[in-house]
């Protein structure tokens, strides 16, 4: 039997290209969202079941996502958690209407899914997989919510692979840098106003300093997704794995050394 794998966030960016990516090889998707024209549109082009609804509520999980995913697919054997948003501004201005959303989008999303999707991990030995951030290492300016969000996505890894790889059930964190997404894409629109740049510019401009000296695709991220929620990763768990093209093992004190 092919795998059942649910992904939240699964309509576009790092989430869809996940699907995409399992779908081809023979598992079967379950992509949840709030927007229901992209999730029908990936469905319709891979064969997924696309689901809408909130998956940070946990009432939300109980009443519909969870049902509907064992009603029609019997079981779930991995869950990727890609769900996210931006949570920006310094902490004097950020409302709590902002901060909840911020946690709602980045870790409460995050919560209830592996909260729903546990049990039935546990009963087919599966694993699950919580897509991070580099935010979740360092912090980026004037992203306060975003930031905090990342930071204790990495904590509720590590609890739930401490509590649940003794029932068999592995969980790991992948923390990417820049990726060539729609959140990213609107995140350049600034950078590019300020100094009139076009987007392919404006991400030359934020990996200047990252070694490999550019951005990521959505694909090169799924495929690191995709070997962590393998059988070729059975060994690992309660891991954050970086990919981020070298930009975390920069020694920043030193950048103004790099033209001489």
């Amino acid at each position: 039997m092919n795998r059942v794998v649910v992904i939240t966030g699964g309509g576009s960016g790092i989430g869809a290209a996940c699907a995409r990516l399992l779908a081809a090889q023979g598992d079967r998707v379950v992509v949840i969202g709030r927007r229901r024209a992209p999730l029908a549109a990936l469905a319709d082009d891979i064969g997924a079941l696309a689901l809408v609804g909130d998956a940070a509520s946990g009432e939300c999980w109980r009443d519909e996502l969870l049902p509907q995913i064992l009603h029609a697919a019997g079981r779930i054997d991995c869950l990727l958690g890609c769900a996210g948003g931006m949570g920006l501004g310094q902490i004097t201005e950020v409302s709590d209407a902002q901060w909840r959303q911020a946690l709602d989008s980045n870790l409460n999303s995050a919560f209830a899914s592996a909260r729903a999707c546990l049990p039935e991990l546990v009963k087919t030995g599966g694993n699950l997989l919580l897509v991070a951030s580099i935010a979740s290492l360092a912090a980026g300016p004037a992203v306060c919510g975003y930031v905090t969000a990342k930071h204790a996505l990495i904590g509720l890894m590590r609890s739930i692979a401490r509590d649940y790889g003794p029932l068999g059930v592995r969980a790991n964190a992948l923390c990417p840098g820049w990726v060539t997404t729609p959140m990213a894409d609107e995140e350049m629109q600034p950078l590019m106003a300020a100094h009139q740049l076009t987007l392919e510019q404006a991400y030359q401009r934020v990996c200047r300093d990252v070694p490999l000296r550019r951005p990521a695709s959505a694909e090169e991220i799924a495929r690191i997704c995709r070997f962590l929620c393998s059988a070729e990763a059975s060994a690992i768990t309660g891991a954050t794995l970086v990919a981020d093209g070298g930009s975390s093992i920069v020694d920043v004190p030193t950048l103004a050394f790099t033209s001489l």
